[in-house]
């Protein structure tokens, strides 16, 4: 649950900035984010954050919002499984309006290249070097075969032939879209640098993972991050607190605080 959550709260942020929009359903005014393309049938973890609410609004109601109790559950769920903590600023408001196309338009696939990747990261003020700290999220978690098919059946020069032919045990090159694999087959279920080692050795699962290492600056930063883990684990929180407070941000009067998550007041 560790990745689904840090993912849950990285796709909300990158939509509208961080404020839970994410988390609401689909009405006859809301396009539910849920349902674009970037998240269908993959991103999870909503029902954390709905026990958290109900907790918190027996305790306090009306006080602390979703957007609020999803980034400290992001932080909470990488601390548990090895994650260095990083301190979190409050405040945050939640949205009444979700948007699906921003979603499907803003979230970079698992093909995209390091040009769009930059350019994708640069649009919410987010560095390159940000974006590879960011990216070492992918120590954990999983991937659809359908997202990276296409990188283990290429033959490239950029991944490791051995590594390809372990992938595609169970990615056929046509069905089973949905089997799943480890981004990290070392320590899948750990938070570690061994996402960047994977990347030096050619092992990156996906195309958008591994072509951070094929230029300038953002290879220098992968390299340095296989060798010091100490290194990424203080710059991944920073860049998290920085990527927690993407504008624009719900503060002051913007903005409500939800009763639950999944729906407007």
């Amino acid at each position: 649950m560790a990745a689904s959550l840090v993912r849950l709260h990285f796709h909300d942020c990158f939509v509208q900035g961080c404020d839970a929009s994410i988390l609401l359903d689909e009405t006859s005014t809301i396009q539910s984010e849920k349902t674009a393309f970037p998240n269908v049938n993959s991103v999870r973890g909503f029902e954390v954050i709905e026990a958290a609410k109900l907790e918190v609004e027996r305790a306090c109601p009306g006080v602390v919002s979703c957007a609020d109790i999803l980034t400290l559950a992001a932080r909470d769920a990488a601390v548990a499984v090895g994650a260095t903590s990083w301190n979190v600023r409050l405040g945050r408001r939640d949205s009444t309006t979700a948007s699906r196309s921003q979603a499907n338009s803003d979230l970079p696939p698992p093909t995209a290249t390091l040009a769009a990747l930059t350019l994708a990261f640069s649009n919410k003020g987010l560095t390159p070097a940000e974006m590879v700290a960011l990216s070492g999220a992918h120590t954990l978690g999983q991937a659809a075969c359908s997202s990276f098919r296409g990188r283990i059946y290429s033959n490239g020069t950029d991944i490791d032939a051995g590594f390809a032919s372990t992938r595609r045990h169970g990615c056929p090159q046509t069905g089973g879209d949905t089997n799943l694999a480890p981004l990290d087959l070392v320590t899948p279920n750990s938070f570690d640098n061994n996402y960047f080692r994977n990347l030096v050795s050619r092992r990156g699962l996906l195309q958008s993972d591994q072509v951070l290492l094929s230029a300038a600056p953002t290879n220098t930063i992968v390299t340095s991050y296989s060798t010091n883990p100490r290194l990424f684990a203080a710059d991944f929180g920073n860049a998290m607190i920085k990527m927690g407070e993407i504008p624009p941000l719900q503060l002051g009067q913007n903005g409500i605080i939800r009763r639950v998550c999944s729906a407007v007041n």
